[in-house]
């Protein structure tokens, strides 16, 4: 657990030592909050639902830029090979990069809750939904973090390690709302797969253990996965 630890505390430190955290942060706050404000009196509705729908599209193109560097840079540069020669297990490497990712996609979503206190000025707000929305955008973060570091483990190139993890969360974002491209039998099991009706349930206060278990298997099966590639490629 200490080496976790310090490997999470690295990790999260080295984000903020380079201008791409502030760049993705920024980018990130200009697209939610234009579309979220945009909408807002469009729709006469004291509610956050427009910006909560936003984000499993946004997602898949944010954080691959937050997760891209994990391992590709440690194999570009070669230092991934003098980490693994300290007392310190693959598994606590792979555990604490994704804890600093989910934390960083936290610390980018905390600026967000400024909205949540401008629409409870302006209306009635209901909170229930709020909170489990906010809820199920960290979840959805630490599942695409999950899917973004595996991605990052396939290759030296952090180009191509965006590229693919960004393909990867795009298509859990899209397949269940393309089901009439694919056969019946197949429908129940893409539906499932598809990670936009689990947020949305989240978003609307009814906290399924079903959608929880969802997004853990996604976080798990890719963090097992990348386990998987970073002990082949030692």
């Amino acid at each position: 657990m200490a080496q976790t630890l310090h490997i999470f505390a690295k990790e999260l430190r080295d984000y903020f030592v380079s201008p791409i955290a502030y760049i993705v942060i920024c980018i990130f706050l200009l697209i939610t909050g234009w579309f979220f404000f945009a909408t807002f009196f469009i729709m006469d509705q004291t509610t956050l639902r427009s910006y909560f729908a936003l984000l499993p599209l946004v997602f898949p193109f944010v954080i691959p830029a937050v997760t891209m560097r994990q391992f590709a840079e440690e194999l570009h540069i070669g230092s991934l090979e003098m980490l693994l020669t300290l007392p310190v297990r693959l598994s606590h490497v792979i555990t604490g990069k994704f804890l600093a990712c989910t934390a960083f996609v936290a610390l980018m979503l905390a600026p967000t809750l400024s909205y949540a206190v401008w629409a409870s000025f302006m209306g009635d707000l209901d909170w229930g939904p709020v909170a489990g929305g906010f809820l199920g955008a960290l979840i959805l973060g630490a599942a695409y973090a999950a899917v973004g570091i595996f991605a990052s483990t396939l290759t030296k190139n952090q180009i191509v390690a965006f590229i693919v993890g960004m393909i990867i969360c795009f298509g859990l974002s899209l397949v269940d709302k393309m089901l009439f491209f694919f056969p019946a039998p197949l429908l129940p099991f893409l539906q499932y797969l598809g990670a936009s009706s689990h947020f949305e349930n989240i978003a609307k206060g009814i906290v399924d253990t079903r959608d929880l278990v969802y997004f853990l298997s996604v976080a798990f099966v890719a963090l097992y996965g990348a386990h998987l590639v970073m002990q082949e490629k030692r």
